[in-house]
Parts: structure tokens; sequence; C-alpha cells
């Protein structure tokens, strides 16, 4: 029997991983809070442009309010949100997962145990995605990554789930690359600190993630992700490949954070437009860095650990979305005075 799948959340990425299943034949049904999009979708499809062409899904598109009168269950949902909308996601769709389903996070940040709070340990999975896109039009997609050079690590976190991760990865690769990882929580945490150094500090500039930065904000990304690591180290978080990366292409490097960048810069390509976060703040939403770079500063706190950096970062970030400032590149003059300040103050 075919299974039945659901994708909670298509927005961007949600938009692009919901198209490559429809069109590869599975049984999929996309679920959405923002009517305008779903009724886009409704009437003309949904269509996803990459720069190595197009892709048009004729979906089966809900809007969320419908979802109390669906008579159905999922054998597998991919949750694809903002991060700070998880649980109430999870607990909006807990009466429709099946009782051996998964719900996945398709997600920034540590979102997995906050799922498997919700759902149980035996119907989550943890998952890292490197995917990236933007929607502004409703009904329309601009995928960055190409669906081969899209990569998702999946894997288990609780011994109830061990063996069961390839009944997830088979629905999975049909829009990207697929990894069976035994250290998903440590994964999920790498991304975290390749997202702490990227997505905040491109977005308040209002620019983008390239070869050639704005001078001091290179310094400000290595300060950032070495603080991210320093964390993840007292959580007991190892280094691991993300990306498509083997442990041998990190541990052969001699500066594995911009190992990093430099192979999300590859996937992704160039023209890939406003990240995630410059999204959020164009579209005057609440981003993702209080749960990103304000978890290093969080967690450092608890264990002594000093952030100064994502500290700075943290407090632009809320200055934009307050609207006290916009994203633009005197921001990283900003930012660096504030940490300067930091570590002054914290010299004896």
């Amino acid at each position: 029997m075919q299974k039945k799948i659901a994708v909670l959340g298509t927005g961007a990425n949600g938009s692009c991983v919901a198209a490559d299943l429809t069109n590869a034949g599975l049984d999929v049904v996309l679920i959405d809070q923002w009517p305008a999009h779903v009724e886009a979708m409704r009437a003309n499809g949904l269509h996803v442009t990459l720069r190595q062409g197009e892709i048009h899904a004729k979906v089966r598109a809900y809007h969320l309010c419908e979802l109390a009168s669906m008579h159905q269950v999922f054998d597998v949902v991919f949750l694809v949100t903002k991060a700070y909308d998880t649980r109430w996601h999870a607990e909006l769709i807990k009466p429709y997962l099946k009782p051996d389903g998964f719900l996945v996070g398709l997600q920034n940040g540590m979102m997995a145990n906050v799922i498997a709070d919700v759902v149980g340990p035996s119907r989550t999975l943890g998952c890292v995605p490197e995917l990236s896109s933007h929607c502004f039009v409703p009904g329309q997609v601009k995928r960055n990554t190409a669906p081969d050079r899209t990569w998702f690590a999946l894997g288990s976190f609780h011994p109830s789930t061990d063996g069961r991760e390839e009944d997830v990865a088979a629905v999975l690769r049909h829009a990207g690359k697929v990894e069976i990882t035994p250290h998903i929580l440590a994964a999920k945490y790498m991304k975290l600190v390749v997202n702490s150094m990227t997505l905040g500090t491109i977005a308040m500039t209002g620019g983008e993630l390239t070869d050639r930065q704005p001078e001091g904000m290179q310094d400000l990304m290595m300060r950032l992700g070495s603080e991210s690591l320093k964390v993840g180290e007292a959580l007991d978080h190892p280094v691991v490949p993300i990306f498509g990366l083997t442990s041998a292409e990190i541990e052969g490097s001699n500066n594995l954070l911009m190992r990093l960048i430099d192979k999300l810069n590859h996937d992704i390509g160039p023209g890939r437009g406003a990240n995630t976060t410059l999204q959020d703040h164009m579209k005057g939403r609440l981003s993702e860095v209080d749960l990103i770079n304000g978890l290093v500063v969080e967690e450092g706190r608890k264990r002594g650990i000093p952030t100064p950096a994502n500290e700075a970062l943290v407090e632009v970030t809320r200055r934009i979305h307050a609207g006290d400032l916009k994203p633009d590149p005197a921001n990283l003059a900003i930012a660096l005075e504030l940490l300067n300040t930091k570590l002054q103050a914290a010299s004896p």
C-alpha cells in the first residue's frame, strides 16, 4: 500500500519538497497557513523555478483550518515550518499521524526533541536539510539548490526507531540525496553552527553569502562559529561531517568552519537572493536567530562559556525586528562595536 504523506508548512522549502514528491507519483497533501498560497496552488499548481529550468506540480493543497475535517491519517509528515512554530504544529498534526508513523522536521535549529516530546520518540526521526529557496509570490518558488545538490541527513536518536530510517529515506530521496547517520543530533548541531555564522550576519547587512565579504565580516563569522563549536562540545555534540562531506574532508581541513561555508557556497551556487533570515526581515516576520545564535548564548551562559559574538548578533537582529534598524551594510559596524564592548567588559 502506498504511503500517505503530508508536507505541513509549504513555504519555500516545503513547496520544493512537496513538488518533488508529488511529481514522483507519491500520495502527498500540502497543508499551509498562508491562504493566498493555498488558493494559488489550487488554481494553477505549484511552480518552482531553478537555474536548470522549471518544475510544475499539480498539488493537493489544503488550508490549515481544513485539517480538522480531514478523514485520514499519515504515514509520514514532513514539518517544514519556522523552528519557533514547531510545538504547536506538532500538536496540531498529532491526531493525524499513524501510531507507527513519523513526524520529521526539515527545519533549522535543535527541534527534534521538541517534536519527540509531542508525538513521542518512537514517531520521530531527526533530519538536517541542505536546501535553499525563497517564496514571495503565492504559488511560485525560486529554488537555489538544484536537486542533485540538495542533501538531507536522516537518523534515529531513540532505540525505538533504530532500523526504520529507510522508510523515510526512500521517500525523501525524491527531493535530494539522503544520508542516514547514527549521529543525527550532532549533525543538526553542526548545521546550527553553520547557520550561526551565516544566516543572521548576511541578513543584517541585506546581502548574500559570497566569496567576497565586507571587511570584518569573515572574522565575525569565524568567531560566531568558534563560540558555537565550544558550546556544542560542552553539550557533548561531536564534530561530524554534513552537507555530504566525508570525515576525511573535515578532518583534513585546516579551517573546518571555512570548509563548511565553502561547501554551502558550492551547493547553493550564485544568485541565490535573500537567505531565510533576510526573507523574514523583508516580510516583517520574527526570524529564527533566537533559536540559533540565541541558543548558543543561552547554553553558553548555563556552562560559563562566553559567547559575545553571538550575543551581539542576537541584539542587532532583535533591533531589526523591532524596527529600530533595517537590513543594511552599516549594521556590521554596529555588531562589531557591540562585540568589542562585550570583550572589553569581560577583560580583567
